[in-house]
């Protein structure tokens, strides 16, 4: 299967420019909407960009394909990323994206993923549940004798919650290795700074200790990101990769700030974000 693209983009370069639309693209439509989750849609850019445009083998023209590679938000409220990437995918018409948030919606373009819009495999937003979701679709291509990967993106505040402990469980238990976690590493959660609520670390000996074979990257190096994503795994093991990241990354003013976790910039503050990001 190929990408809207024709096929994966192999050119770090290219995924960098991907990465820089997705997060102003993402801006857009928050401030349009006038809600959203700015802080970490920005974290995640660069990691989406490399999983649906270097990574994910799909057809957007036939979204349901069974053999596609799936992809799950498990921090799913932000789909201001998760859009801009369907769209910039092709899956829908990009002008769509000015439905974000509004009644009566048309694909279904809500603040959580909704399997009706395209694209999307599962709802998500009740954190913690993602990856149990992955495990899932993963052992269903051993019962549809088909071959497909499947990606889970996670938030770190999410792994506080003991449901992703007894799903990483599960995923080593049976030996899950088209399951690919990623960890949007960014260190803040609504309100706090993520350690002060519970630590995680060291997060890559947990990881290690669940079975799993554990990569760390800077979630902002696209070379990592790709090499990453690409490391062979061994048989029989889920991969999980830690990326490290900012939270609001590209925006001076939102970078490591937890006030942009929930909140639409104004019209001032969207046009200086603009400009940060060129």
């Amino acid at each position: 299967m190929e990408s809207s693209t024709g096929s994966v983009v192999s050119d770090i370069d290219e995924l960098r420019k991907i990465s820089k639309e997705l997060r102003k693209k993402s801006l857009e439509i928050i401030y349009k909407a006038g809600s959203g989750h700015p802080g970490g849609s920005l974290s995640a850019a660069d990691l989406m960009a490399a999983i649906f445009f270097g990574q994910m083998k799909f057809d957007p023209k036939n979204p349901k394909d069974p053999g596609r590679d799936r992809f799950v938000l498990s921090k799913g409220h932000c789909t201001g990323l998760l859009y801009s990437t369907l769209a910039r995918a092709g899956f829908f018409d990009p002008s769509k994206l000015s439905d974000y948030r509004q009644i009566n919606s048309e694909l279904f373009l809500s603040g959580h993923p909704h399997p009706k819009t395209p694209g999307v495999e599962i709802a998500t937003g009740s954190l913690g549940q993602g990856l149990s979701v992955g495990n899932g679709i993963a052992l269903g291509s051993r019962l549809d004798d088909l071959e497909y990967n499947v990606y889970v993106l996670m938030g770190d505040g999410e792994l506080q919650e003991g449901q992703v402990w007894e799903a990483a469980m599960s995923s080593a238990k049976f030996k899950l290795d088209n399951l690919t976690a990623i960890v949007d590493n960014n260190k803040l959660a609504q309100d706090n700074i993520t350690k002060d609520l519970k630590d995680l670390e060291p997060l890559e000996d947990k990881w290690k200790a669940f079975g799993w074979h554990t990569i760390r990257i800077d979630g902002h190096n696209m070379d990592e990101v790709v090499d990453a994503l690409n490391q062979e795994t061994p048989a029989g093991k889920p991969k999980v990769i830690i990326a490290d990241t900012i939270k609001g990354k590209g925006v001076s003013f939102m970078e490591n700030n937890t006030a942009w976790h929930g909140v639409a910039p104004s019209t001032e503050d969207y046009e200086k974000a603009l400009k940060e990001l060129g």
